[in-house]
This record gives C-alpha cells, structure tokens and sequence, in this order.
C-alpha cells in the first residue's frame, strides 16, 4: 500500500511482519514483527496519520512518525522545525517566514526528525535534537539578517548527547547519559565545565537561569550547575513536557495522562488526572494554564480546579496563550489563531482571587449559566452569586436556603407550593429566628402540632389559646391536652379529660390543682369505691409552662454588613421584601380561618360557629387573621420636615488634627512619624536606642507619613483634602474616637526579609543577604506591635539580625584582604563564633576548615573538622570532607601561623574591630543592637546597626503600646 504523504510502501504478509519501503532508494527502512500473528490486511485512514493493519487474533492501528512538531517560543516569537526548515513566526503580526534549511537526517529509519527546539535569543542560536545516533544534537547560529530570506545554509555544529538547552545566554547544556553527567558547552562547541547529577537522568529541560530540570524515570530535581545544588525535588509520573509561567515562578509539568503544577522550587500545588492523552499548554497572561489533550482544550485554574472551553476535532499543540486567543501548531506544522471564550475560568479564577468588583461587572455582562457552573458555585461556597443565574425556583429556592436568603425562599416557596418546600423553609427560618416566616410556612402545611409549640416558645398566649379552639373543632383530643399543657389551662384539661372518659385522671388532677367544686363532683361520679388514692407527704408543685426570653417578634440578629453580591446587583429576587411584606397581613391566616380547616368529624364547621357555641366568643375577631403580624405602611412612617431645619447656617468648630491627637497620646516612635512629626520622632529614638544617624531611616519615615494618610480630590481650583488612615478602623467605631495611624511596616513583612536574608545566605550571595538584614535592623526602631509576646519576638530578631550583620560583614571583609593569609583565617575563625541558623554555622565551618587547612594550620584546622563533625551535617560531603581532614592533621597537629584565636576561652567579636574580646576584659555596648565593642569605640556610630553610637545611655526599645500601659 502506497502511503498518501510520504515516498514510502507499506506491505505486510504471512511471515507475521510489516515492512516499511523507501519508494525512490528501493530499500527497506523498518520492520514490525509479531510473535504467533500473521497479517492479512492494511488500511490507511483518509485524512490521518494512521494505519490499520489485521492479523489472526484482532487488529493494531499505529502511525509510523511522531508527528509533534519541534518548536520553542521566546516573546513574541516562534521557532519551530517544518519539512527540513526552521521557520519563525511572529504572534503580534501572525507574519510566517522560512529562516535556515536544516540538515535531513543521514539514517534510513523513520522518528529522526527533530524532537525538542532550545533558543538563545541574545546570540539568536538554535539547539536542535533528534534521535540520530541515538541521541544528537545540532547547533545553529542564525544570522540576522536571514531571517525571512531563509537562503543561506549555516553550518551546524553537532555533538552525541540525550538532551541538549541553553542555560545562559552563550552556553548550553547537553546530557551524557552514560556518565550521568551533564556537559556545559559554549556555541563554540567546547566543553567548559563537567557536572554530576544527583539522580539518573535521562532528559533536562531549562529551568532558569545557570539551573536544570532533570527528569528520572518517577521524579523531577532542579539542579544549580554553578553551585552543584539541588534546589527542589519532587515525586511525579513520567514526565514529558515542561512548560513554565511567563514570570518563571511556576511550572507545569506535562505526563501521558497527568499534570503536576509546581512553583519554581518544586514545591507541589495541585495535581491534575486525565483519562485522555495530554498533549501541549501554555499559561495566559493570569496565571491560569490552559492545556490541550486528544479532542479538547482545557483550563486549570492554580487551586486545581479545571475544565473544558471547547473541543477539537485535530490534536494541536499549543505554543502561546494570549488574552482570548490561542496559538497552536498543527499536526502538519501549520500556525493557527483559535479565538476561545475565557469566560469561565477567569470568572472562577476572580472568584478564587477574591476579586469580587469584576465578578459582578461579569454577572451583569455574561450569559454565564448552566448546571455545571451552578454547582461549581455552591460547591465553592457561593450560593448568593449561583441565585443570579438561576431562573427554575426549585434550584432558586435550594440556593436561597442554603445563603440564609429567606426572602428569595418565601417567593420561590410560594411558586412550587409543595410541603416538603415549606417544611424546609420553616426549618431555615426557624434556625435564624424569623418567627414570623416560621408561622407562615407551619400554616401553609397545616402543621398544628408545631405551631402550637412556635406559639409557646415566643410567648403568644392569645394565638395558643386559638389553637386549643381549632383542636377542639377538629375533635383532636391530644392536640387540645397539649395546648392546655401549654397555656397551664388547669380547667381545660380536667374538661378534656372528663370529656375522653379519663374521669380518675380528671379526679386527682383537680384534686391536686386546688379545684375542690370539680372535685367533688367528679368524686360523686365515681363513686367512693373507685376513688384513687393520693400520695400522702407531700406537697404539689404548679405545672406551668416557663416565660420566654423573648415575647413574640422575630430573634435579635447580628448586624452585618451586605455581602458583596447582595443588593449590587439587579437582584432577581427584587420582590421579596414586597413580598414579605405582604405575607403580613391578613393573608397570612388563611389556611387557618376556621372555615378552611378540614378532616372535621363533628359535621361542617360553619354550621358550628352558626349554632352559636364557638361563635359567641369569636364575633369580635370574626375568624382567625393574624392582625399582629401587619408591617406599618411606609407612607405612616413619620418623616423629618424639611422646614423644621434652621434657616441660619452654623458651621462647626474645627476639630483638633488627627496627627496632633496621634503625638498627643503616644510615645511610639513610628506614630510620630506617621503623623509627620519628624523631629519628635527622632528625639524618642535617639532617647529610646541612643539613635544618632538618621540617614538610613529618612525613606522610612517618608512612607510612614505617606501611608498613613490618604487623599480626595475635591474641586480642580482647591488643594487635595488630606484624610487619616487608621489601624483597625471597623464601620461601628464611634466617628469622635481616633485610633492610631495605619503603618505601612509590621512585623510579619519582617519575619519574609528574614527568610529571604537566610536564602541569600545559603546561595551564598553575601552582599545581598547584608543589605537585608540591616534593613530588618533599620525597620525595627519603626514596628509596632500589640502584645507582650510579640515584643518579645522583635527583640529576640534585633539579636538574631545583629549575629548576621556582624559575621557577614567579617566574611566581607576576609574575602577583600588577598595578601595577609593570617588575617583572613582569623575572620574565618571568628565568623563560627557568631550565632547562626545550624545550616551557616555548618557552612562557616566547612569555609574556616579550608582556609586553616590550605594555609598549613593543621591544629586549628582540626578543630573546626570536629566541630563540624559534632554538629552531625546532614550534607555526606561536608563529613566527608571533615573526617578527611581530621585525618590529615592527627599526623602533624600544628599551626604554621599564630592565630589570635583561643577556641578555648569564651569570647565575643568587636563589631568595629573584629578582634575577641574574652571573658572578664572590658567593653562597651551598642543601646539598639547590643553589640560589643573595644572600649577605644566608646562615643563612635556602631559599626553593626549603623544607627546608634557605642556606650550611649537609652531607655530601651518601645514598640507596642503594651509596654506602656
């Protein structure tokens, strides 16, 4: 059989094989076997790349290349191998244009057209790999003036390797599977550096810069090749495509039939599972990847949650997400625009983000419905936003009830009209104390025995004693005993008793309550013979039904504020109030007037009320309408005159400046600044902490006194009115009482910049891990805080920044001084003396170690090597490297300089000098940070905080008003 797109026959035959034969060479380039089956017949799809071949026990359908095409995207721009070209399309203009030939592959078997694509675009290199020779790559420097002409053919550099991608602008990195190593190269082709890999690789991928993706068969690693680290790890199925945000903070990683979302270190987010093959994805502009597998194009959103925004009839492979648009490949290598609606998944992701103003512009705009989108919202907890969508009242009314939203419950109750529906309606209203719609739904279902019960427990004596009536009317004996319970009707139930022939209990419950008349008579009745007997000794107590809390009405609520999509919007459910105004009034007791109350067995009930036995009492009210219940109409409402008002216009005294209030009452530094009182303000730092140079908090008060007040523009001819931000400001505050400022820095913001100068320390890089902590040293004098504990804590971090400061300083310094070797060791030995996280301490250790050991201080040397050892790393290099060297230096323990450096004497470093200053001489301190220094830096600016002079007297750190009640 011909092959409709490529020089090549397919044959197959009873030898139990397929045979693949190039048409124009008349050779055989590949052969498919099976084991026991011998093939009959072939046959090729009409439009794709498949083909179908039968044999003795069922039939195979496969396709002979992989037809993904390679392809790498960088800004604006698409590189991607078609037909033994590299092409470049460009997205802002859709322009399509042929760069350079590439070489066709030497081999005659199928599968070695290019696998992956790598872009430096600074050099405009292209790295292209392939399976030829089991694994090779080709590297092309474009030049650039050749892209569109695509006529010159550029000489490729190539290499065996597994993968190959750039990790800098001029050096690319190419996997040597067989050493398990990577092989960093520059574009000249030469290697420059070799690097292990801490797991059996058998691809990587780019991960930022100088830093790899390496995948093993079931996990994933970041790997540092200038630093030799891994910088995170994770457990995934096999992974075949990486793809990475735009801003590099997360990546998704692409399996057969999974996809991991990770952040830049690996640390795991969600984890997506499809039952059909991933194919391609790429993130949009929000965050959100969007995917593609076999038939559809989905959405996943950073909490997991996921979708479909269309279907495909082709596989594509997506190369860029841009707003509503998508830009794919197709399996033929053509560039193609889908145009999508993104509707859904952004309105998810608002909701997600809590980004409630454009979930409402999207309500009003959107055609957003549907099943699906319904139970998302109430699975999500939104079932206030899912009644917006919502037109059929059984689904309305579930939603209203489950966001507590009676009135839309009344009116979709209303329409279905179903008992269950009332019930249900009754059960919400009664859990948030709306007595009276709780009525009104125990009516609507005729149900009696609640009623009475609602009755009792609000306190409505006049409405139980009317349900004695109605239970009376319709001869129910236990519903008249229990509203007579419930009244504490003592007469009523000896009646009720005697009417049921109950004449004992009837008897001694008169006897008991005092109603000696009834008594006797009832004694008389029954004869002395079948009197019972009454307990002797002891002495009746009234039954009586205890007083509610609260007399009729509905229960106090809380006041709330409206939630976000409450009332701005245009509610569907506008009428609800009107409606529950209405319910009010004498409708409201229809289904109880006495002329609509069934299953009577006494005969008809109008005929009872007019024989006169129950109508006698009832002609006032003629009938049962609950009158109490009515709302006042609005226009009753007294309203305020406008005349009332004094015609003479008073304006108000002015008020005291919020920013005097804020100094008149505190001695907190940072509120000083925050209301702009500068000078105050340093004068309580420099009395508080000695503070003397201001210079490095010029910035911070500036953003104290910015961000503590806020400005509206009145009119284009008048200034800005100034108004007062305020900490912990909330809607029920009085208006004449001023909190204290809103501070721009908190003590949290402190807690990430110390995390972050711990990362900077372990990279590392020094300089930045510096400046981080003195800016922690710098923003403390202006933190406030609100309890003890927490002050607590800030002095705590003012010691655990200041050990840093100090030791990273020294190391600094060490590494300026090249040409005095003593010098540098004895900084290396003092920075082991500072009190570090376990993780620095180590590294200082292993730094000291080295430098004693290369400058022939054995002895010394030793003795970091054990301590290092006792501090048991968990790094097996670091003891490695230490055993070694104790090993060494046992042989000849001695130091080839003096060092001044006594391990075995406690000390503490100088911070100016950076000499020890041992146990029992004499020092001075720094008031803020707590240095030591040598008593000549007495009067000098600390060299640590760089804010406070040596020895100063101050009263200590204040920052919380705890500390001053």
């Amino acid at each position: 059989m011909f092959h409709a797109k490529q020089d090549i026959i397919v044959s197959n035959s009873e030898d139990k094989s397929i045979r693949v034969w190039d048409v124009t060479k008349r050779t055989g380039v590949q052969t498919f076997r099976r084991e026991h089956d011998r093939f009959w017949i072939l046959a090729s799809h009409p439009e794709m790349n498949l083909l179908a071949a039968g044999h003795d026990s069922g039939m195979i359908v496969f396709k002979l290349e992989r037809e993904r095409p390679a392809f790498c995207v960088s800004g604006d721009s698409l590189f991607y191998a078609k037909d033994r070209f590299l092409r470049f399309y460009e997205f802002s203009t859709q322009r399509d244009s042929q760069v350079i030939p590439i070489r066709r592959p030497g081999s005659t078997s199928l599968n070695q057209g290019p696998r992956t694509l790598s872009y430096s675009p600074t050099e405009n290199a292209v790295l292209i790999c392939s399976d030829v020779d089991g694994g090779s790559y080709e590297l092309y420097i474009v030049p650039k003036d050749s892209i569109g002409r695509g006529d010159t053919v550029p000489e490729a550099k190539r290499g065996i390797g597994g993968s190959a991608v750039f990790v800098a602008r001029n050096r690319f990195a190419v996997l040597d599977k067989s050493n398990n190593q990577v092989l960093v190269k520059n574009l000249k082709n030469e290697i420059v550096k070799k690097s292990g890999i801490p797991i059996t690789a058998d691809a990587i991928f780019y991960a930022g810069t100088g830093n790899l993706l390496c995948r093993a068969e079931d996990r994933v690693v970041i790997f540092d090749l200038q630093q030799r680290l891994v910088l995170g790890d994770l457990q995934t199925p096999f992974v075949k495509y990486i793809v990475w945000s735009n801003d590099m903070e997360n990546v998704a990683l692409l399996s057969k039939h999974a996809i991991i979302i990770a952040s830049k270190k690996l640390v795991h987010q969600c984890t997506l599972h499809e039952t059909i093959r991933v194919k391609s994805g790429a993130w949009d502009d929000n965050g959100v990847f969007i995917y593609t597998t076999l038939n559809h194009i989905k959405y996943c959103l950073p909490n997991g949650d996921s979708g479909i925004i269309r279907t495909l009839e082709v596989p594509i492979y997506i190369t860029k997400v841009s707003g509503n648009t998508i830009f794919c490949l197709d399996r033929d290598g053509k560039n193609r625009a889908i145009v999508i609606d993104a509707t859904e998944y952004i309105f998810k992701l608002s909701l997600l983000k809590k980004k409630y103003d454009h979930v409402m512009s999207m309500i009003r705009s959107s055609q957003l419905c549907g099943q699906a989108m319904i139970a998302y919202l109430q699975q999500k907890g939104f079932p206030e936003v899912a009644l917006h969508f919502v037109k059929d009242e059984r689904t309305r009314f579930n939603l209203a009830l489950e966001s507590g939203n009676i009135q839309i419950a009344v009116a979709s109750a209303k329409e279905i009209d179903e008992k269950d529906h009332w019930y249900r309606l009754g059960v919400e209203a009664l859990r948030q104390g709306n007595a009276g719609i709780v009525e009104y739904a125990y009516q609507r279902t005729k149900n009696f025995e609640r009623l009475s019960f609602l009755y009792l427990i609000t306190g409505n004596m006049e409405k139980l004693s009317k349900m004695l009536k109605i239970a009376e009317v319709k001869n129910d004996v236990m519903g008249q005993f229990h509203n007579a319970l419930y009244l504490g009707d003592v007469r009523e139930r000896v009646k009720i008793l005697e009417n049921a022939g109950h004449l004992p209990l009837a008897y001694v419950t008169a006897s008991v309550h005092g109603l000696h008349d009834v008594a006797e008579r009832l004694a008389a009745e029954l004869g002395e013979d079948n009197l019972p007997s009454l307990p002797e000794g002891k002495v009746p107590s009234l039954l009586m039904p205890p007083s509610p809390v609260m007399c009729a009405g509905d229960w106090p609520l809380l006041r709330v504020m409206k939630g976000i999509f409450e009332g701005g919007l245009d509610s569907v459910g506008k009428g609800a109030p009107d409606e529950y105004e209405e319910a009010g009034d004498a409708d409201w007791g229809e289904e109880l007037d006495m002329a609509e109350v069934d299953g009577v067995q006494n005969g008809d009930i109008e005929a009872v009320l007019e024989d006169g036995e129950v109508a006698e009492e009832n002609d006032e009210e003629g009938g049962w309408d609950l009158e109490d219940l009515e709302l006042p109409p609005e226009a009753d409402t007294p309203k305020a005159s406008v005349n009332a008002r004094s015609s003479v216009f008073v304006a108000p005294t002015p008020g005291m400046p919020v920013s005097q209030i804020w100094t008149q009452r505190s001695s907190l530094a940072a509120e000083h600044a925050a209301a702009g009182n500068f000078d105050t303000a340093m004068r309580l730092l420099s009395r508080q902490l000695g503070i003397r140079n201001f210079a490095p908090l010029r910035a911070m008060f500036l953003d104290l006194h910015t961000g503590s007040h806020t400005y509206l523009r009145a009119f284009s001819s008048v200034p800005a009115i100034q108004l007062a931000v305020e900490r912990g400001w909330t809607e029920s505050a009085s208006p004449n009482v001023r909190g204290p400022p809103a501070l721009v820095f908190n003590f949290s913001q402190l807690e990430e910049k110390l995390k972050a100068g711990y990362r900077s320390t372990t990279t590392g890089r020094f300089t930045e891990a510096l400046r981080l902590f003195l800016s922690i040293l710098h923003t403390i004098p202006l933190i406030v805080v609100e309890s003890r504990r927490e002050v607590d804590e800030v002095k705590e971090l003012v010691i655990i920044v200041k050990e840093y400061v100090l030791g990273l300083k020294m190391e600094l310094k060490r590494r300026e001084i090249r040409d005095d070797p003593v010098r540098q060791m004895e900084l290396a030995a003092y920075f082991t003396h500072c009190n570090l996280q376990m993780p620095h301490l180590r590294l200082a250790l292993l730094n000291a170690m080295t430098v004693c050991y290369k400058a022939r201080n054995l002895s010394t040397a030793a003795n970091f090597a054990r301590r290092l050892l006792e501090t048991n790393p968990t790094v097996e290099n670091q003891a490695k490297t230490a055993r070694q060297v104790l090993q060494a230096a046992e042989r000849n323990m001695t130091d080839a300089s003096q060092l001044n450096y006594d391990f075995r004497n406690p000390f503490v470093v100088c911070g100016a000098t950076y000499v020890p200053i041992y146990r029992g001489q004499k020092d001075v301190a720094c008031p803020f940070c707590s240095s030591r220094f040598v008593p000549s830096q007495e009067g000098q600016l600390c060299d640590v905080c760089e804010l406070a002079l040596v020895g100063s007297d101050a009263s200590g750190l204040l920052c919380s008003p705890s500390q001053i009640r």
